[in-house]
């Protein structure tokens, strides 16, 4: 089979920052940050998609708040899955124009909904970390803690409101993307890093309020579909040690071990930088050959290892190049007591 790639798709590569995130921006964003997609396949790569929803459950979350007395209220694990419909839908929908445009025969391109099996008893559950939604200024931040809702300060760029987010475990759906992939489709799943379920006593599934990170989930995905690469596409160009400091210093490749240690350094923001270099770590140890983390503006150029930061085991790899690694055989839920 071809050579599989992992593309995942930040909130940034949605919404810009700034931008109120409607439908319409949302489309003319991802026709954008699509191109690198439609070149993968050009190039005759397999390509699986993932994404952010940051603000889309975030502007969800919104309209359940102001619903509230009128319509039914929405567990954060429904809220995941509207976001991962309604983005799924966007994706497949720029991605199929790009395709066309191209004038070649299309790819089926698949939007799946997928569950993220978590442990009930992940200590996360108890402390919120994961910022969703849009920013706000202090005064708007200290509103809404009078309010109980749990807020923190973001990386430098604003106030956001954070939820649970305990690890993944795996991916339910990943035999079905796997068939998917190897019957020639384009695949959307995990986004939003899942719907986050537990397994229950009686041993059925049932729902988290909870979001689980995009990131680490995509590695998860990656790691039992034996992907070779990841591109993350996010709102920077590339890894930065001290970003937003005026010791800013950008990083053209890493290893584990130095990303290993930046991280323990405090050098990656819990809820910017800090889950992708996690991420990426838990792809690279498991049999990953690299992960770029780049914009989607820079995309093209990272392929050919003239931009980005590039992620690898030992510090090897290399600009893109097909080639071919089994996936791993996927694992059942069924019997798992978490």
């Amino acid at each position: 089979m071809p050579e599989l790639v992992l593309v995942a798709l930040g909130g940034n590569a949605l919404v810009r920052p700034g931008a109120r995130g409607t439908l319409e921006e949302q489309a003319a964003t991802l026709r954008e940050a699509l191109r690198v997609v439609v070149e993968l396949i050009e190039r005759g790569f397999r390509v699986l998609l993932t994404h952010g929803n940051g603000p889309q459950v975030g502007h969800i979350l919104l309209r359940v708040r102001a619903a509230r007395g009128l319509a039914y209220d929405l567990p954060l694990d429904a809220c995941v899955a509207q976001s991962q419909g309604e983005t799924g839908y966007l994706i497949q929908a720029a991605l199929e124009s790009r395709l066309l445009a191209r004038g070649r025969d299309r790819p089926p391109v698949v939007a799946l909904l997928t569950r993220t099996l978590v442990d009930r008893h992940d200590p996360a559950m108890d402390a919120p970390s994961k910022p969703v939604g849009p920013f706000y200024d202090e005064a708007e931040a200290r509103a809404l803690r009078a309010a109980g809702v749990a807020v923190r300060e973001d990386a430098g760029r604003g106030w956001r409101r954070v939820v649970p987010s305990p690890r993944a475990l795996r991916v339910l759906e990943a035999e079905a993307v796997a068939r998917l992939l190897e019957a020639g489709h384009v695949v959307i799943a995990a986004g939003g890093g899942g719907i986050p379920v537990r397994v229950a006593d009686d041993g059925s599934l049932a729902g988290v309020e909870a979001v689980v990170d995009k990131d680490l989930a995509s590695s998860v995905l990656a790691v039992e579909l034996g992907v070779a690469r990841i591109l993350d596409l996010t709102a920077v160009d590339g890894v930065k040690l001290r970003f937003g400091t005026p010791q800013e210093r950008p990083l053209a490749s890493l290893t584990v071990a130095e990303a290993r240690r930046y991280l323990a350094e405090g050098h990656f923001a819990p809820g910017s930088m800090g889950p992708k270099i996690e991420g990426a770590i838990h792809f690279l140890e498991r049999g990953g050959r690299e992960v770029l983390i780049t914009s989607p503006e820079r995309a093209l150029e990272a392929l050919e290892g003239r931009a980005g930061t590039r992620l690898t085991a030992d510090g090897g790899g290399g600009p893109l190049v097909p080639g071919a690694r089994r996936r791993r055989n996927v694992r059942d839920w069924s019997g798992a007591r978490l």
